[in-house]
């Protein structure tokens, strides 16, 4: 699991982009790094979070998983940042927690980055949603509307 930069920096697989703008998410770009990225070091999934910074408070957030060969990639989110920190750390949890659940591929996909998206939205360093706000989000109900 790691962010965009980070297969880079820590493992020396760039991800080759073809944009031209330089934050925008190339995604054939993480899906040809993860499988460079299984190739070398025999990673069974690689997972990547892909933000593209609109300003410092607003975000798009999305995420990809690599495994048996197929990316999946989650929707993405536009985020009004409270904290980001954290925001890695509740995907990861989020992918776990499905794969625990045996989730399909792109289902977890969808849970980790719903998961980070609501993280990001709360102050401090703890996701404080449960499985089925975060379920909401990742089916599609994002209204804002209080559900009871």
């Amino acid at each position: 699991v790691c962010g965009r930069e980070d297969s880079e920096k820590l493992l020396g697989v760039k991800p080759e982009s073809k944009n031209a703008r330089g934050d925008a998410v190339d995604r054939d770009a993480y899906a040809g790094a993860a499988a460079e990225l299984s190739r070398i070091y025999g990673f069974k999934s690689v997972a990547i979070t892909l933000r593209e910074s609109v300003s410092a408070s607003d975000n798009n957030w999305s995420g990809m998983l690599y495994t048996g060969g197929t990316a999946y990639f989650s929707k993405e989110y536009q985020i009004h940042l409270v904290d980001r920190v954290g925001g890695g750390d509740s995907f990861t949890a989020g992918l776990l927690y499905a794969m625990i659940h045996e989730y399909d591929p792109q289902h977890s996909v969808e849970f980790a980055v719903a998961a980070s998206c609501l993280k990001q939205t709360i102050e401090r360093d703890f996701n404080l949603s449960y499985a089925d706000e975060i379920e909401k989000l990742a089916s599609g109900e994002a209204s804002g509307r209080i559900l009871r």
